[in-house]
């Protein structure tokens, strides 16, 4: 018989070994010699340090996993180098397969080969790692600190992310990233040195870059796009289409009046727009809001017909009046002028605000200039319209004086009428140059109404016209040839001005003061102004010699009243002197007549 087999002619032999490596025994050799065969057979298919095995996982604790690697002894892993943990033990279970390596390095454990489970696993994040850069690939990791010039990511390696390849734009603060879960792009791979540089800026440009293409391939003049608000300026928004941004300028925001695009539009929102105009070249884009809607102004004067009455919303208030919007796009023009029927009103915010739901009317409306006035006086009766029914000339009303102007004061004398006192009806006899030598504003006067002029919305008024006129009284009581009395008040170079009643004044010519000023008048001699030819404040009888109500002009005559002094008493002196004279004749012819009888 051949060695191994047995009597019966079948082969007799044992088979020993691990299970991937079985050897049969053969019957005839020893089996302590056998040992050492198996022994010396096991060191030459042994691992070596760098080989990768495929072990399974036999048992779990907190302090180890020990491992199954096929060969007679068993595997022991450290619990500290597994990542993850679940109820205080590695996350792995018994079963499960795992890659480990043999560790010489370390102490060995007494009964068990002692494997690492960290060497493998560094060696597949290398692999990736170097794939990743051949293929330009990205890979994730998560931000564990931050360092100077930039941050530390966790990629199965700690890389380097320089804080100028963390965005687009510089950043200021990079506490924020801390912790997050980001993609990045490898740019250098070290691994004797066992480290890196990664990049998140490539990424989001290689990102924008595709979305820009994309967004491109889609914008055409007339398209409609959707998009994000990026910032707002005083002239626009910028709106992100997706890799490029578009102009969405403040004219195109809204039919309607927008000051600035806050008022319509806020960064962050999501807008639907349509592309007004597309230059590929330059890669602008002029987008437009207003545009996906029809134009309300085409139809406007249907909707919104002269004298129709409308509600609205105050936008805005300024000095000249408030902006009503009627619908979006629509707004129209309160002017302050329009607001009330008294003058008095200083700003519209007396009557209105932002906010405020108002009534109006419609005034005037310009289509083609997408203008629409309003009234919202009109809504009550223009008092000017019964004027005329509530008040007559020569009737005394009262009023407060709203203003005073060089030619005269107005006076309001019930809400929205105003009449004017002009400067030369406010005295008979003052000398008025301006209003407020007599009145001031706020003040509350009587006044005689001197005309109606409601077609114009004007109102005359006088004050003076409530007392008599002086002017008319003298000139009634008195005619040319009176002798009148008055007091010297003021000189002239060519008389004198003198006062007959209040207010009433007449002038003394020097030719009519005496005949040597007459004399020297005809011989054209000049005369001082200085020298009054009267003294001022003095008292004299003069007569008047002219009289002119409609100039109301007096003149006087001082030398006339002497005249006819001198003259009355030559004739006096005669009259006595022919008295005297026929008295005596009479009583001698009276004697002859006696003597006759005798």
């Amino acid at each position: 018989m051949t060695p191994g087999e047995n009597d019966s002619g079948t082969n007799n032999h044992t088979m020993t070994g691990s299970h991937e490596n079985m050897v049969e025994t053969p019957a005839n050799i020893d089996t302590a010699d056998y040992q050492a065969f198996l022994d010396d057979y096991s060191n030459q298919f042994a691992p070596t340090e760098g080989e990768v095995l495929h072990g399974h996982v036999l048992s779990v604790s907190d302090k180890e996993v020990i491992v199954d690697i096929g060969r007679k002894t068993e595997g022991l892993v450290p619990a500290s180098q597994f990542p993850s943990w679940v109820e205080g033990k590695p996350a792995v279970r018994s079963g499960d397969s795992i890659e480990v390596m043999i560790d010489r390095s370390g102490n060995q454990v007494e009964g068990y080969i002692l494997l690492s489970y960290e060497r493998p696993h560094r060696l597949h994040i290398w692999e990736q790692l170097e794939k990743a850069v051949s293929e330009g690939s990205p890979v994730t990791g998560k931000v564990t600190n931050k360092i100077k010039g930039g941050l530390t990511v966790d990629i199965g390696v700690i890389a380097f992310l320089p804080s100028s390849q963390v965005e687009t734009r510089p950043v200021h603060n990079l506490d924020g990233y801390l912790g997050r879960d980001i993609e990045v792009k490898v740019l250098k791979l070290n691994k004797r040195r066992g480290n890196a540089v990664v990049s998140r800026r490539a990424l989001l440009e290689q990102a924008a870059e595709t979305r820009k293409a994309e967004a491109l391939a889609n914008i055409h003049d007339g398209a409609t796009v959707t998009g994000t608000i990026k910032n707002l300026t005083d002239y626009g928004a910028f709106v992100d289409l997706g890799g490029i941004d578009g102009l969405l300028h403040v004219s195109d925001l809204s039919y309607g009046n927008v000051t600035h695009p806050s008022a319509v539009v806020h960064v962050g929102d999501q807008v639907t727009l349509k592309v007004l105009k597309f230059d590929r070249e330059k890669e602008r884009i002029s987008l437009g809001l207003k545009q996906l809607r029809p134009d309300p102004w085409l139809d406007i004067e249907t909707r919104y017909p002269p004298q129709s009455r409308v509600l609205g919303r105050v936008v805005s208030v300024t000095d000249y009046g408030a902006f009503v919007e009627l619908e979006p796009g629509v707004e129209g023009l309160i002017h302050i002028s329009e607001m009330t029927w008294s003058r008095r009103m200083k700003h519209p915010a007396k009557v209105v605000k932002a906010g405020d739901q108002v009534e109006a009317v419609v005034l005037e409306l310009k289509p083609k200039e997408r203008r629409i006035s309003l009234g919202i006086k009109q809504l009550e009766a223009d008092p000017w319209t019964t004027v005329a029914d509530r008040y007559s000339i020569g009737s005394v009303v009262e009023g407060r004086v709203r203003k005073l102007a060089d030619f005269g004061a107005f006076v309001e004398i019930e809400e929205g009428i105003d009449g004017l006192v002009h400067v030369s009806d406010l005295s008979w006899t003052a000398h008025v140059k301006h209003p407020s030598e007599l009145l001031k504003k706020g003040q509350v006067v009587q006044a005689a109404i001197l005309n109606i002029d409601a077609a114009n919305r004007r109102l005359s008024l006088g004050i003076k016209q409530l007392q008599p006129d002086a002017w008319e009284t003298f000139f009634r009581a008195h005619q040319v040839g009176d002798s009148v009395r008055g007091k010297v008040c003021r000189a002239a170079p060519f008389g004198v001005f003198v006062e007959l009643l209040p207010g009433v004044e007449g002038l003394c010519h020097r030719s009519e003061i005496s005949d040597e000023a007459g004399k020297r008048r005809n011989l054209k001699q000049p005369v001082a102004a200085e020298e009054p030819a009267l003294p001022l404040g003095q008292e004299f009888d003069f007569k008047i010699i002219k009289l002119n109500e409609a100039q109301k002009r007096i003149g006087l005559s001082l030398r006339a009243l002497t005249d006819e002094d001198e003259q009355s008493r030559l004739q006096d002196y005669k009259r006595q002197a022919a008295a005297a004279t026929s008295t005596v004749g009479d009583a001698i012819k009276h004697h002859q007549s006696e003597d006759k009888k005798d």
